[in-house]
């Protein structure tokens, strides 16, 4: 079934914005009054989830609806990582709470991910909404689930765990203008012509709806594609041709009210857009500068990010009026996030998004709800999409499963001061990534090989570090207080013999207690992917980087046949064991104490000579 555009206008018109189609539930106009604020017992949530929006490109200063009803009136979190730099293997993240290398979910597309990966490994049953209704929760979803979610495998079987849906599908999740919906049981249906994020909300709306009239909690996702990039699929293509994809990306489409917005708007000129030397390493150290042609069209690219954010931007602002109207906004968590980060020109990379630098993995965070501090900004406070699962658990009251590599972040200030004051601050984010990188404007898509890598973001009183191991086995360390472009590898063969300080210490010896740290968490699982420093240092006297760094430790974090150096065997497009190098269940030792060791052997803590 095909929704016309006139349909669509003439739905607007006599709506008042509501869309009444077969695929939809009838809507309420705004300002309707639904009766008396129903009595719970529980909270709600609403989760708006935006694909690939950045911090560092500056998105959130041209979304003024989203700071009035979020920021404004919530906290927000200046700290918080995607684990993996892409789509498919961050949002399943965010609905088990488990990092990649234990889902075994690690691309957008098969064999490695994608939604037919998301069932082999058998968690359709075993994921956030089917935990929420067997604890009594009504669950709501509408836009991207995951990738490779299509009009062929959308039923065999379905997404497991909802109560309602309304699913953006493949191969027409990414186009704009020619979205295509599933809704429950339902066959799919093309809105061609239609602007996908004004369609899903009016589907968000129509959820809301059923949500509220059930009278039971609720937990709704709201997720646009925006700002993706476009990518329509040809009409016609012929065998399978690295050189000609069955797709074309294209800057992202706003919606028409919005595409003369922000005319001189241009990616932040930072020191690490486009710069003049090379930067990073492994193949984004070989990357020419882009010539003036290329920063001109760079510059269109992320104003048309912006203008595609417009219609996110409404969609908030539609949704906490709702939930006012309905008299639920004030037992109602509302949380904004985004899947990854993105760069558009730094470290002179193609729009994309995929590395471990801080533009791809540095993603929003805002939490607006009962007992959250209004226009606080929560900095210093490191957390993960690890950790969304366990902290929607926290505020539904729900006691955390011993499965969860997160653990639940602190969201009123007087928890955030309290986790200050117990010294529990958590200050270190793990970043991991299989396969490869591709630009997604029109200069350079060629994908780059063995963007495989392992890496770790650290903050702490005195520190702002970021650390990563590729797989061709380069090492990477930035001092993020006075290099925050990640412009100087302070590991680089290149770099003065003279030692530069990070943080007040020569970069090997941070480089030591990171390499060990990252060892951990490379394969960790539940409480140790929490507490990593437990690991090192069984016997609880370190707790962080700065008790990691005391003259004491430096001979166990120099000497490898201790703490086994972070390596790989070789670079693999998925996550493979015997490409993954050493792990701590092999080689992690511990320190004991002085002058003894013990190291993890079969589950227990054995003695070391």
């Amino acid at each position: 079934m095909r929704v016309t555009a006139l349909a669509y206008t003439a739905a607007v018109a006599i709506g008042f914005g509501a869309v009444v189609t077969a695929s939809s539930p009838e809507q309420v106009p705004l300002g309707h009054s639904h009766g008396p604020r129903p009595q719970r017992r529980q909270p709600n949530v609403v989760f708006v989830l935006t694909d690939d929006q950045d911090v560092h490109l500056g998105s959130l200063d041209y979304m003024p609806l989203v700071k009035k009803h979020l920021i404004d009136q919530g906290t927000y979190f200046s700290s918080h990582y995607a684990t993996t730099a892409v789509c498919c293997p961050s949002r399943v993240t965010i609905w088990t709470g488990k990092f990649a290398h234990n889902t075994n979910v690690t691309d957008v597309k098969p064999p490695y991910g994608g939604y037919p990966k998301f069932l082999a490994e058998g968690l359709n049953d075993n994921y956030f909404p089917v935990w929420l209704q067997q604890a009594g929760y009504n669950t709501y979803y509408t836009g991207k689930l995951f990738n490779a979610h299509t009009v062929e495998n959308y039923n065999s079987p379905p997404p497991g765990g909802f109560t309602g849906s309304d699913f953006l599908l493949d191969p027409h999740t990414y186009d704009y203008l020619n979205a295509t919906f599933q809704r429950n049981g339902e066959e799919p249906r093309s809105y061609e012509g239609l602007y996908s994020t004004d369609v899903l909300a009016e589907k968000a709306y129509g959820l809301l709806d059923e949500a509220v009239d059930a009278k039971k909690p609720f937990f709704l996702v709201a997720a646009p594609i925006a700002p993706h990039a476009n990518v329509a699929m040809k009409l016609e293509h012929g065998p399978r041709d690295p050189q000609n994809p069955p797709f074309e990306f294209t800057e992202p489409v706003p919606a028409p009210r919005h595409a003369h917005l922000f005319p001189g708007a241009k990616v932040p000129r930072t020191p690490n857009f486009n710069p003049e030397a090379p930067s990073g390493a492994n193949w984004v150290s070989a990357l020419p500068r882009q010539n003036a042609s290329n920063v001109a069209y760079n510059d269109h690219f992320h104003r048309q990010r912006l203008r595609a954010l417009q219609a996110v931007d409404e969609l908030v602002a539609g949704l906490v009026s709702r939930l006012g109207e309905r008299g639920v906004l004030d037992d109602t968590y509302v949380v904004y996030s985004s899947d990854n980060g993105y760069h558009v020109g730094q470290h002179r990379l193609q729009p994309g998004k995929s590395c471990g630098y801080e533009e791809d993995v540095n993603v929003p965070l805002i939490v607006r709800g009962p007992g959250v501090e209004p226009g606080f900004s929560a900095d210093g406070v490191v957390s993960t999409h690890a950790d969304l699962a366990p902290t929607f658990f926290d505020i539904l009251g729900l006691k955390p499963r011993e499965d969860f590599d997160g653990a639940a972040i602190p969201l009123t200030r007087g928890e955030i001061d309290g986790v200050r004051e117990r010294g529990e601050r958590r200050e270190h984010a793990g970043i991991e990534y299989w396969g490869s990188a591709m630009g997604e404007g029109v200069y350079n898509r060629d994908p780059r090989q063995n963007n495989t890598y392992k890496a770790l973001r650290i903050s702490g009183p005195g520190y702002n570090l970021y650390y990563s191991v590729w797989c061709n086995n380069e090492h990477e360390l930035y001092d993020m207080a006075v290099d925050p472009g990640q412009l100087n590898n302070l590991l680089s063969p290149s770099s003065p013999s003279t030692p530069i300080l990070a943080a007040g210490h020569a970069p090997r010896k941070i480089a030591d207690r990171l390499d060990a740290l990252l060892l951990v968490l490379k394969t960790c699982a539940g409480t140790r992917c929490q507490r990593p420093w437990a690991s090192l240092h069984p016997d609880g006297a370190v707790r962080s980087l700065a008790d990691a760094l005391a003259p004491r430790y430096d001979a166990f974090y120099a000497d490898n046949r201790k703490v086994a150096s972070v390596k790989y065997a070789y670079c693999a497009d998925g996550f493979i064991p015997e490409a993954e190098g050493p792990t701590w269940e092999d080689t992690g030792r511990a320190f004991g104490g002085e002058g003894e060791y013990g190291y993890l052997k079969g589950g227990r803590w054995e003695d070391w000579v």
